[in-house]
């Protein structure tokens, strides 16, 4: 890569960066505008459930780089609230698996749906044809960010909801 080549995503990392600390402030409007408030990390654990229910708590812990007992209240918490409900595995009784309940569902439902009318809010405001290139711009990032996990991301996308074209 060239000096000028390097400098230039610094650059952009530089504006992903800002774009990425703005969106956290207008995403926590969104949070704070919650009938039932949850913490940022209770908030992990209910988009690891949405994207895929009924996982077990290793799986949780490993997602999120914590530990089960960590996990586990924040479970707790989440179940006192009327977020998540958990079982015996059918496997195993000594594993437990974590489902949201219509609530929790219902609450991430409403939170999307604040943060997308706080994102196109800002959105609006743009010009045509600055959108379009910020949309080809999140397309390319989310396509190079699935290839630093190891995969295509592609199913990932999907299962999200993301359009990439």
């Amino acid at each position: 890569m060239s000096a000028e080549s390097q400098e230039k995503a610094h650059d952009a990392t530089r504006a992903a960066s800002e774009a990425t600390e703005l969106m956290e402030v207008l995403w926590g409007r969104g949070r704070e505008l919650a009938t039932a408030p949850v913490s940022a990390s209770q908030l992990k654990v209910l988009f690891i459930l949405d994207g895929e229910d009924g996982v077990n708590l290793r799986t949780i812990t490993d997602r999120l780089g914590s530990t089960p007992p960590s996990v586990s209240r924040l479970c707790d918490r989440l179940e006192a609230v009327g977020f998540v409900h958990r079982t015996s595995s059918p496997n195993s009784r000594r594993e437990l698996r974590v489902w949201l309940t219509e609530s929790g569902r219902s609450f991430m439902r409403d939170l999307r749906a604040r943060r997308e009318r706080e994102l196109h809010t800002v959105i609006a405001r743009m010009p045509p044809r600055k959108r379009a290139m910020l949309l080809e711009g999140l397309a390319a990032f989310q396509e190079s960010a699935s290839r630093v996990d190891g995969d295509t991301g592609e199913a990932e996308h999907e299962r999200r909801g993301f359009r990439t074209a």
